[in-house]
């Protein structure tokens, strides 16, 4: 049990909000890649991932492994996107800031995507039983390189108009 759910309930959820993360990621992304900033993407994109790494740590500790590893960094990550983005509002190399740390909080979630679907998913399983086959490096990879390409894109494309103070608002 883990917080009062069975352990299968509580897994369900916590893959619930991986996906979620993963799919409010996505259009988080593709909003930047459209020069369009949306509130509720964004907002629903930081929610997810952030109880997914926080369901994530409520697991039953066996020691510091990779997943708790990545679970960190990705807090870390979006800790940096969060500042950016409600905090310096995008202004100066906080946009630049912002648009990596969400395109690398997203990948985090890809990655584990990639890696407990070779590991859940028979075929896949099938292919690369101990995930050290090219099947799996070449999903892997590509992840990566589709990621990297949005990011590239999306941080020549979103240059949103940035908000000063009221005063020099009214000024112009």
């Amino acid at each position: 049990m883990i917080l009062g759910l069975s352990t299968g309930l509580f897994t369900g959820i916590h893959v619930v909000l991986s996906l979620l993360g993963i799919a409010t990621g996505f259009m988080v992304l593709f909003s930047m890649i459209g020069n369009r900033k949306s509130a509720a993407w964004t907002a629903w994109f930081f929610i997810s991932n952030i109880l997914t790494d926080v369901t994530g740590f409520l697991f039953p500790f066996k020691g510091i492994t990779p997943a708790i590893i990545l679970g960190g960094l990705s807090l870390v990550v979006l800790l940096v996107a969060l500042i950016g983005y409600y905090i310096k509002r995008l202004a100066g190399g906080w946009r630049g800031r912002y648009v990596v740390a969400a395109a690398v909080a997203l990948y985090f979630n890809v990655f584990v995507l990639i890696v407990q679907s070779f590991e859940k998913i028979g075929p896949l399983k099938a292919i690369a039983p101990t995930q050290a086959s090219p099947a799996f490096g070449i999903a892997q990879l590509i992840g990566l390189g589709l990621i990297v390409l949005l990011t590239v894109i999306a941080y020549r494309r979103f240059k949103p108009a940035v908000r000063t103070n009221a005063l020099e608002e009214a000024v112009k």
